[in-house]
């Protein structure tokens, strides 16, 4: 594509939210440009199977997200495989560039950059990821039938997990690097009613084995005495937080103190007329590729009213 290029709208991120709002868009004659970014697909390339997306009782997450790539081609969006690194959102037409020195401008700009999970530093996480290794109980809870598994965290995710978790196990530990959990007293209350769950306090995993298919084993260290022990283990859920993606949009849009996208009113609608946020991106409760997607949709809509109207 040339160097320089304007479109009406442009989607920024190729996920369940990117995708279909370029789908929605692409019905109403807007001819998105999708800028894929640095993960094409978003986090569900990463994942193995999905048993939650409606319509389909079990799916992996590559062929989902390429069926859904898919759609969007055969709606008329177009693709650009870049990443963006810098916007101006002073005034319209916005101005985006990439990484590759890209120029593009757009009368209405969705963000659906999504969030980034936070990882373990250690030996045999990149390994194990996906194999073991998962940042969503609810979608991979059922796959872990009395099985023992670690919960990495203290927050009131953490104790989400322990209750997703503890319908399917009762072998659950939660690995908390501080001296007590962070959840609230209510999330505590809920989470340890009924279930007798262990917690390793002052611990991080130092490593983590297994067969190269799937986690057998973990190695733990105490901060405090530093020992460590290992430990037979099945799952690791990681409760430890996510990033957005906003690094580029910084100083520009309104952002909570987590740095994810603020919206206005229920709507996908930012702080900067034009500009639409939708996912992850600005979803930091729900973290579910259905919810993006119907953010996505939303997002669509609220971008083509908004097109109208200053048409």
């Amino acid at each position: 594509m040339n160097k320089k290029k304007h479109y009406k709208l442009v989607i920024i991120g190729s996920g369940p939210a990117g995708l279909t709002a370029g789908i929605y868009a692409s019905r109403a004659r807007l001819n998105p440009l999708i800028i894929e970014g640095q993960k094409p697909g978003g986090q569900l390339t990463g994942t193995t199977y999905v048993e939650n997306w409606p319509g389909e009782k079990m799916i992996l997450g590559p062929e989902l997200m390429t069926n859904m790539q898919e759609h969007a081609k055969n709606a008329g969006c177009e693709f650009l495989a870049e990443n963006v690194v810098k916007t101006d959102l002073s005034g319209r037409p916005f101005k985006i560039w990439t990484h590759r020195e890209t120029e593009i401008t757009a009368d209405a700009i969705i963000i659906a950059t999504g969030a980034i999970p936070r990882k373990l530093n250690c030996p045999g996480a990149d390994t194990y990821w996906g194999k073991g290794i998962t940042t969503c109980a609810v979608c991979d809870a059922a796959f872990y039938p009395d099985k023992r598994v670690v919960i990495v965290g203290g927050g009131d995710t953490a104790m989400e997990f322990v209750t997703s978790l503890s319908k399917f196990t009762d072998k659950i530990t939660v690995i908390q690097l501080l001296d007590k959990l962070t959840a609230s007293p209510a999330m505590q209350e809920r989470a340890f009613k009924d279930n007798d769950v262990n917690v390793i306090y002052n611990s991080t995993i130092t490593r983590i084995d297994g067969d190269e298919t799937h986690i057998t084993k973990i190695s733990v260290k105490n901060e405090k005495t530093g020992k460590t022990e290992e430990m037979p283990v099945d799952g690791i859920f990681l409760a430890i937080g996510l990033t957005p993606n906003t690094e580029f949009v910084k100083g520009q849009l309104d952002l909570d103190s987590y740095g994810y996208i603020q919206t206005i009113d229920h709507s996908t609608r930012t702080s900067v007329k034009g500009i639409f946020a939708a996912g992850d991106v600005m979803d930091p409760r729900y973290r579910q590729a259905i919810v993006s997607a119907g953010a996505g949709c939303m997002a669509a809509l609220d971008a083509e009213r908004f097109l109208e109207s200053v048409d």
